[in-house]
């Protein structure tokens, strides 16, 4: 998860682990039913019923052209939006908060139309899903895409570190 402004070296090594793995990978991305139901089986969950946190997936989505544009045609995104429990398996999440993220609740949005999610309050999280959901077509050719799943990848031993 990219909490940060990139530095032109940051760009370059996206640059460099594109052009190491482009030709490597397949598709094989996710849909949001999917990521949902990956979520669920893992963490316990409260689901919401807050217009304003659905609208926040929701506008990510329409207003976000790369997003929008992992909708079917003539679909329109369809959220769903989450609170990770801070019990059972979702613990290790709050255990392994970044600071800035420490003692706020972890929220999960994910369009079941676009596949698009987003995670407030632990990029751990975040990463599970990005190394979950993997790549379509289109993000194959995108550097920073290719560079962020490789690295989530890794991060959760489904890769071996180079």
């Amino acid at each position: 998860m990219l909490m940060r402004a990139p530095t032109p070296e940051m760009v370059e090594n996206w640059k460099r682990i594109w052009i190491e793995y482009k030709d490597k990978l397949l598709p094989n991305r996710k849909s949001g039913a999917e990521v949902v139901d990956y979520l669920t089986n893992k963490y316990p969950l409260r689901e919401l019923h807050d217009d304003k946190a659905t609208q926040v997936v929701l506008d990510n989505v329409v207003y976000n052209k790369p997003f929008a544009d992992k909708l079917p045609i003539g679909a329109d995104p369809s959220a769903v939006t989450f609170i990770v429990k801070n019990t059972g398996t979702g613990k290790v999440l709050y255990k392994n908060q970044d600071k800035i993220f420490k003692g706020n609740s972890i929220f999960v949005g994910i369009d079941l139309n676009s596949g698009y999610y987003c995670v407030e309050g632990s990029s751990m999280l975040w990463d599970e899903l990005c190394a979950f959901q993997g790549l379509d077509k289109s993000d194959l050719q995108n550097y920073y895409r290719v560079a962020e799943y490789i690295s989530c990848l890794k991060r959760f031993g489904l890769m071996e570190n180079k």
